[in-house]
């Protein structure tokens, strides 16, 4: 079940950091880069909360299995 989790975790870090990456090139990013010098904090949250989701999958990856019960 943990290996599922992990794997679905992967894929959500994926896609956010793929909507991230995207909102930051947006017209509104560059716009709000141009008068507040960072990019929109929507475009922030997205690749932080994709880096943290990809974080989390990739230790739950890397941990050993547990042994049957």
């Amino acid at each position: 079940m943990r290996l599922v989790f992990s794997i679905v975790l992967l894929v959500v870090a994926a896609v956010l950091l793929t909507f991230g990456v995207q909102a930051s090139d947006s017209v509104a990013s560059e716009v709000s880069r141009v008068f507040n010098g960072t990019p929109t904090d929507r475009s922030i949250w997205l690749i932080v909360l994709g880096a943290v989701c990809g974080l989390i999958g990739l230790l739950g990856l890397a941990q050993k299995p547990r042994p049957a019960r």
